[in-house]
């Protein structure tokens, strides 16, 4: 039988046009002549990578004006997911609220299909945010980022899409599970995740659903998915994480964000109150959700490990055992800094 295989491979390998490949990444300039015969853009247009990850990212420019070219990476989102992404930036334009929106082509799509080496992959183009990223950001921005958080939870509070819900399941289990199949169970930082599962699960459990408010959530809103213009005017974009679940969730990752970022924990405290008051200056949020913010934080961080485990063979090298530790030490020190104030009043 052995032997009948150890035959059958090199045949096989000799049948193949192209040896299969998990992930390309696509010249940019035949990306750059795609978009201007698409669009109809100016022929001097370029095309450059920016960079590579969950999705690739390419800018489009003809000089005067600069574009955002995603392609999705393969299998990771359907091309109704990636509708439903388009029609949710519908909504927040419509609405005037400041986002990076979709671009339609002559021919009024929004969506290009690209044959890849590993298959149909999609591609869609985004206006882009003018401004610049700023990670050490003062109170004042801080303020206004709250405030167009609350401005799109406004216009997504009680309405919901058509794709993933974040809950217990997707939030924690699920991402347990795609941890497991790197990391033994038995290491300190697992036996942690799935101690904090238990907490969290518990303080979900516990909501009062007339006290929280679910709608359509970014899910990634922080220093490096908007940019900044003239410090206090913010852009939001890559909405690529979007679905359904609690509106504190956006506000919790933002916080935890914020908080790994700035050091000085003084500071900290006063731009993250800063970005509350911002938030709320538009729309309340309840005692309960407040209370929440901790739990809420560590839930997104945990996802987002899975989220790192699913893509392990095609971009995330570097999940090894010590990373883990450096990701669950930055969660550890989250929780250990909210119970520190919870303890002190």
């Amino acid at each position: 039988m052995d032997n009948v295989a150890l035959q059958s491979e090199p045949t096989i390998l000799k049948k193949m046009t192209h040896f299969p490949v998990t992930t390309s990444t696509l010249s940019a300039k035949a990306l750059g002549q795609l978009v201007i015969e698409k669009y109809s853009l100016n022929k001097n247009s370029t095309c450059q990578l920016f960079r590579t990850g969950i999705n690739h990212t390419y800018f489009i420019s003809d000089n005067e004006t600069k574009y955002v070219l995603r392609v999705y990476f393969y299998n990771w989102r359907s091309k109704s997911q990636i509708q439903e992404e388009i029609n949710l930036l519908h909504l927040l334009k419509e609405n005037h609220t400041s986002i990076s929106f979709p671009i339609a082509d002559k021919k009024g799509n929004f969506i290009q299909d690209i044959n890849a080496p590993e298959g149909m992959r999609h591609a869609v183009l985004f206006s882009f945010a003018e401004g610049e990223k700023i990670r050490f950001m003062d109170a004042a921005t801080c303020f206004s980022i709250g405030s167009l958080m609350a401005k799109i939870h406004t216009i997504t509070a009680n309405q919901s899409i058509d794709r993933i819900n974040y809950n217990l399941e997707t939030l924690v289990q699920l991402p347990y599970e795609y941890a497991k199949q790197y990391f033994p169970e038995t290491i300190p930082e697992m036996e942690f995740i799935k101690k904090q599962s238990k907490k969290i699960s518990k303080t979900f459990e516990k909501i009062d659903s007339n006290k929280v408010t679910k709608g359509i959530v970014h899910m990634d809103i922080w220093y490096d998915n908007m940019n900044i213009k003239d410090q206090n005017e913010p852009t939001i974009f890559d909405f690529d994480f979007c679905g359904n679940g609690l509106l504190i969730f956006d506000v919790a990752y933002f916080c935890k964000q914020l908080f790994h970022i700035e050091v000085n924990k003084d500071e900290y405290e006063l731009k993250v109150q800063s970005f509350l008051k911002g938030y709320q200056n538009i729309r309340t949020l309840s005692e309960e959700e407040i209370k929440m913010i901790p739990d809420a934080a560590a839930a997104i961080w945990i996802f987002y490990l899975g989220v790192q485990s699913q893509r392990f063979d095609w971009s995330n090298i570097f999940l090894t055992e010590n990373y883990l530790k450096m990701y669950i030490g930055r969660m550890k020190s989250w929780i250990e800094y909210n119970d520190s104030k919870e303890l002190l009043g």
